[in-house]
């Protein structure tokens, strides 16, 4: 129907939303860009037909791809993030009283554009943060001449299909590897472990073949109607060996008091994977001694 957001998980299933009013809808050089004012989530954001963000939901994402890494570092510095042109993961990054700057590299400008337009509930200023500095460009080209290491890197990303694919493979993640401080960490999406099984096999396998420690875990995210999964992945910092008694340590020196998912309970729990997951995992070749 005309009135209803729809988007295909698989061949067999997908998720839809009320549209409400159409705020926007922009052809730019690189994917069609739109937002709702939708009645369940307030402004949502969609690239090429799928959702991307919405007012209502982003801390549920944006929270758990940045902190389960950020709260496991002692004292993160520099940052960098690929895509993320919404603006939602720079936020949460800057949270941290340590980060000195976060790298925000986003390919097409008109994201960026759109998202200070109309998603200030989910950026929340941080594009007029000094600490930020927003680069427009391609993500696997800003890191191959890359000269600068970061302790932490968050992909922010759609999914693997078009200009995107390139950033979900051996090699990028190689140069992400590269790109890393010792003892930082990269965090990423990886699809729905129940929709998605391929997809989320190959990419713990892709990241076991670089990384010592892999650390998946899940998150339902309410505008992709599934349960979701994310990773770390690192040569040392290993998120999962915090107690929930030690993350609810960490948010309360870094006054981390505006978080409205993570406490050290919830992080903690999504490490535990259930037995199908764990399969998976299995098959993705996760380093046995890093899962001990």
């Amino acid at each position: 129907m005309d009135d209803e957001l729809r988007e295909k998980l698989n061949a067999g299933s997908g998720a839809y939303f009320s549209a409400g009013s159409l705020l926007a809808r922009i052809e730019s050089a690189c994917q069609l860009i739109e937002v709702y004012d939708t009645p369940q989530w307030g402004k949502l954001l969609r690239l090429d037909g799928c959702n991307m963000t919405s007012e209502g939901d982003e801390f549920v994402y944006h929270e758990n791809l940045v902190h389960p890494a950020a709260l496991a570092h002692a004292a993160p510095q520099q940052a960098l993030i690929v895509g993320g042109g919404d603006g939602g993961a720079a936020e949460e990054l800057l949270k941290h009283p340590s980060i000195e700057r976060v790298t925000l590299v986003e390919l097409d400008q008109a994201v960026v554009d759109v998202a200070k337009k109309y998603l200030q509930q989910v950026h929340r200023g941080a594009f007029g943060d000094p600490r930020l500095e927003l680069k427009i460009g391609d993500g696997a080209a800003f890191l191959r001449e890359l000269r600068s290491q970061y302790d932490l890197i968050a992909l922010d990303l759609t999914d693997p299909v078009g200009p995107a694919a390139a950033l979900y493979t051996v090699e990028f993640f190689d140069s992400c590897q590269r790109a890393l401080r010792p003892g930082g960490a990269l965090s990423l999406h990886l699809g729905s472990p129940y929709y998605q099984p391929e997809r989320f096999r190959q990419n713990l396998r892709d990241l076991a073949s670089v990384f010592a420690i892999v650390r998946p875990y899940l998150v339902f995210v309410p505008i992709y109607g599934a349960l979701w999964g994310f990773a770390t992945a690192a040569d040392t910092l290993d998120p999962r060996s915090l107690s929930p008694a030690q993350l609810d340590t960490v948010i309360s020196a870094r006054r981390l008091s505006d978080l409205r998912y993570c406490n050290g309970e919830a992080l903690h729990a999504g490490f535990a994977l259930p037995v199908f997951v764990e399969a998976l995992a299995s098959a993705g070749k996760i380093n046995e001694a890093a899962r001990g």
